[in-house]
């Protein structure tokens, strides 16, 4: 069994008890959770940090602190502060780099660790170059190189293509800014391992770039986009209006009781008019 490191169990305990209450108090979890007009309108910075605590379910939940518990090694090589600097920024990169994404897209929500904890399994890659990853289900491990340029190739496309529903903006954007916080922080694995590392950011960080200057090369319609936009996957998306429209209706009263009408975002006073109408 693995040596686990005193910041990643604390950090286990954290995401355990905030996802507990976040399952439990729907006002305490839209109030945390990722959200583009929360963020870039009306300012709400801490939503880059708290999403990465709450979580949809407790499968969504189990399974990012079953890849932090596998990782724990890293902290053994890297030390407290360092690691805790390391989970804290990919968590940021990620929700950075979906909110570059989505940034025309209001009403994108989004919850879960899995930047932070992308963040780390690739700073893992970086530091030891030895590693090998294996799955739930198969015989045999793969090196952690293969994966690592694997994931970020898939990331790539499936951020590109929109066929599916997955967060893939968030888990590029975690292991890229884990990866380059790493070399900082250790920068010998430049010597050790500069292959796998240039293998993995190189395709990355250009993909950031087309993104950032030429943004048009994200806007990609197809039959599953069009039928699945709104949606959010249970790694990373939440989406507000697809479960329990009396807890929804609830948490705005609740808001309007406690801060005032004015307090509504622009989805929540579309949303209320369309519950109104239906009663």
């Amino acid at each position: 069994m693995a040596h686990i490191g005193l910041i990643n169990l604390l950090l286990i305990i954290v995401n355990i008890a905030v996802s507990y209450k976040g399952l439990k108090d729907r006002t305490f979890f839209n109030k945390y959770s990722f959200e583009v007009d929360n963020i870039l309108v009306y300012k709400d910075y801490k939503r880059l940090i708290s999403s990465g605590f709450l979580h949809v379910n407790w499968m969504h939940l189990l399974f990012n602190m079953f890849s932090l518990y596998a990782f724990s090694g890293l902290e053994l090589r890297m030390g407290h502060a360092s690691y805790l600097v390391l989970y804290v920024a990919s968590l940021v990169g990620g929700n950075l780099l979906s909110l570059l994404i989505h940034r025309n897209h209001g009403d994108y929500s989004a919850v879960g660790a899995s930047g932070a904890v992308c963040g780390i399994v690739f700073a893992s890659i970086a530091v030891f170059p030895g590693m090998k990853l294996g799955f739930f289900g198969l015989p045999f491990a793969i090196p952690a190189w293969a994966y690592g340029v694997g994931y970020v190739l898939y990331s790539i496309y499936g951020v590109r293509s929109k066929k599916d529903n997955i967060g893939h903006e968030a888990h590029l954007g975690g292991a890229l800014i884990g990866m380059l916080v790493v070399l900082c922080m250790v920068p010998e694995v430049v010597v050790t391992n500069l292959p796998t590392i240039l293998a993995i950011l190189l395709p990355g960080i250009f993909f950031v770039y087309i993104i950032v200057t030429r943004p048009h090369a994200l806007l990609i319609e197809n039959k599953y986009f069009q039928e699945h936009v709104g949606d959010y996957d249970l790694d990373d998306r939440y989406n507000l209006e697809r479960s329990g429209q009396k807890q929804d209706l609830d948490a705005l009263l609740e808001k309007i009781h406690k801060r005032g009408m004015k307090s509504l975002t622009k989805k929540e006073r579309a949303m209320l008019m369309k519950y109104s109408e239906e009663v």
